[in-house]
């Protein structure tokens, strides 16, 4: 890997750290290093970026916040590409908004809220970054990305950059075209609408609030961890299995709520694993359903 870092760091495309450990990198506080990080300073760096690590042929791949993601305790190998504060830019039209990859989405949904803009007010609990949340068709509260986004700014693995319209993005729950083709979401347009401000601040205010009382953000978590198997959904199937609480090591099913596994003691990948694989033979046993899950698991 010697190569790939000299040459990102002659090409001065933002930082370049070896061996970084993607615990600091995850909302799970969970993963070993990675042999090379790097967060570029903006669109044309990424583009270089991607350009490098396939003229060396390492594999890759990127992040945001880390909200939706176990990394294994082995790490990951290759070069991980983090979209962060530097690819945050904000443009607020007419009906529109133009928002960087690296954007909090959080942040944007209060923002917004306060501008007395509507659209946003389904994400402002949701803790990843614009870019991951155009990835996984990220939603809440009856309402997805699916009904905001206009289109898409995307970075192709080959270094080509295109924008891509929504109807054209291959969404569905919890899913994106880009999760098959590797594509990363530099930028979006999204659609917003003037609303009545004290009704959209209450509204966002409301649902973040109903996050707060039912789901355990105050520990190390990722969120939902399964995809609800619809029409059931996988917190109420894993409560009636008994199985809040249950313990692995340093992982627990939240006491909060069924879906999330909160990392109450140093928790490792391996137990998160170990608890995932439990619940899936659980529910299996009990329901006879599947449980996928929605968070993505990252093994070296």
């Amino acid at each position: 890997m010697k190569e790939i870092i000299e040459e990102l760091q002659d090409a001065q495309i933002g930082k370049v750290k070896e061996s970084e450990p993607l615990s600091k990198h995850t909302t799970w506080k969970i993963g070993g290093p990675a042999d090379v990080l790097v967060e570029p300073a903006g669109i044309e760096e990424m583009k270089k970026t991607m350009e490098i690590i396939q003229k060396h042929n390492v594999p890759w791949r990127a992040i945001g916040r880390g909200s939706n993601l176990l990394v294994d305790d082995k790490g990951i190998e290759g070069v991980v590409i983090k979209l962060g504060e530097n690819i945050s830019h904000l443009e607020i039209g007419d009906g529109e908004i133009r928002v960087g990859g690296g954007y909090s989405i959080i942040k944007l949904a209060t923002i917004i809220s306060k501008k007395g803009l509507s659209g946003l007010e389904f994400a402002g609990g949701i803790p990843g970054t614009v870019g991951g949340a155009v990835f996984m068709n990220a939603g809440a509260h009856g309402s997805d990305m699916n009904k905001i986004l206009i289109k898409a700014h995307v970075l192709y693995p080959d270094g080509t950059m295109k924008w891509i319209a929504k109807e054209d993005m291959g969404f569905s729950y919890r899913t994106s075209r880009l999760q098959k083709e590797k594509g990363i979401c530099l930028e979006a347009v999204l659609e917003i609408k003037e609303g009545n401000k004290d009704e959209i601040v209450s509204e966002m205010q409301k649902n973040k609030d109903y996050r707060r009382n039912t789901q355990p953000w105050k520990d190390p978590c990722a969120g939902s961890v399964f995809r609800n198997p619809l029409p059931d959904h996988a917190g109420k199937l894993i409560e009636e299995a008994g199985l809040k609480g249950y313990r692995i090591g340093g992982a627990q099913i939240s006491e909060m709520h069924g879906n999330f596994i909160v990392n109450i003691d140093n928790a490792q990948a391996a137990d998160v694993l170990a608890l995932i694989d439990h619940v899936k033979t659980t529910i299996k046993e009990k329901n006879n359903v599947e449980m996928h899950t929605e968070v993505e698991i990252v093994k070296r």
